[in-house]
């Protein structure tokens, strides 16, 4: 059995925070470094007509990955392809309309230096970032996002460390700055996101999540309390709107209002719906948001609303329950 190593707790933090301070300074002296060539790789990725295509070896191929799905996700399309893949075979995913982002530290990685005579050749616009601007990428690239960095936050200044943190962060600028220059919104990000919970909040109507038709509890201002009673157990809601003629809702009476009728004494044998109930209940629309409808609630300190339709008619009605089975709230 291997005997467990003692980890020195004041030198692992030493070293940690130490490596943190060197991909930080790497990465502030990129900002202070960055110049007119980031506007104008911002602009040749604007310029794309088909995807950003990202490729890099080894440790820069997983920070393109990365990038690839950053630019993907903000509305820029985007992919990765393997340079060694490429060599045989996958080269062929790259056409005319793409832009190739390529991406190597030394920018003399073997397997990335042989496709890019072939890219070249094919006029596709070649965006390098790498820490040696003179190297075979820089010479070859279009535009030239320099990365390098003073030393990597590994002791032995071998291991990729800061070299990929600024390669990262370099990828997230220009992903921030095609956002920005597409007019990229908050519902365009939701719909590439659909399933997540921004994609849920900014997608989900209330005419999603409502009840409507018989489901819906309502009764007339003249029904008693024994009816109005009946049709919230009825229907489930923990409440009931209280509707004119033209079945626009009038107000709307609540299991806490019965407790509190209860609670006050009052006779009960002989009041009417409209007596008892709330006047001008809050309503939301049915193409609203279901966000919308879990703020008002929220704000208003209410369990449920009443969903009306453009003539102010009751079509529906939602409560908190209904919100968070939809993963709303």
């Amino acid at each position: 059995m291997n005997t467990p190593i003692a980890v020195d707790t004041a030198s692992a933090l030493a070293q940690a925070r130490t490596a943190l301070d060197i991909e930080a300074q790497a990465i502030q002296r990129l900002a202070q470094r960055l110049d007119a060539r980031f506007a104008q790789a911002v602009q040749l990725a604007l310029g794309c007509q088909g995807r950003i295509v990202v490729t890099g070896m080894g440790k820069s191929g997983h920070i393109g990955r990365k990038i690839a799905a950053t630019l993907a996700s903000t509305g820029a399309p985007a992919m990765f392809v393997h340079p060694a893949e490429a060599s045989h075979g996958d080269l062929g995913m790259i056409t005319r309309h793409d832009v190739v982002l390529a991406i190597s530290n030394s920018g003399e990685s073997e397997e990335l230096t042989a496709i890019l005579p072939l890219i070249k050749r094919m006029g596709v616009p070649l965006l390098g970032m790498t820490g040696q601007p003179d190297s075979s990428l820089g010479r070859h690239a279009d535009v030239v996002l320099d990365t390098s960095v003073e030393k990597e936050a590994c002791p032995h200044n071998l291991a990729p460390t800061a070299s990929t943190t600024v390669q990262l962060a370099l990828g997230d600028a220009l992903a921030i700055a095609l956002l920005n220059a597409r007019g990229f919104r908050p519902d365009d990000f939701a719909r590439s996101h659909p399933g997540g919970a921004l994609g849920r909040r900014l997608l989900t109507l209330v005419s999603d999540v409502m009840r409507s038709g018989d489901a819906v509890p309502r009764v007339g201002p003249e029904a008693t309390l024994s009816e109005l009673m009946r049709e919230i157990s009825a229907k489930g809601l923990g409440a009931s709107a209280i509707v004119n003629p033209q079945q626009q809702p009038i107000g709307i009476f609540t299991d806490g209002d019965l407790r509190r009728l209860i609670e006050s004494g009052s006779d009960l044998r002989s009041v009417r719906a409209a007596d008892i109930m709330h006047p001008q209940p809050r309503t939301i629309t049915a193409s609203a948001l279901a966000a919308q409808a879990a703020e008002l609630m929220e704000t208003h300190r209410i369990n449920s609303l009443l969903v009306v339709n453009s003539a102010g008619e009751l079509c529906g009605a939602v409560n908190n329950h209904d919100l968070m089975r939809a993963k709303v709230i």
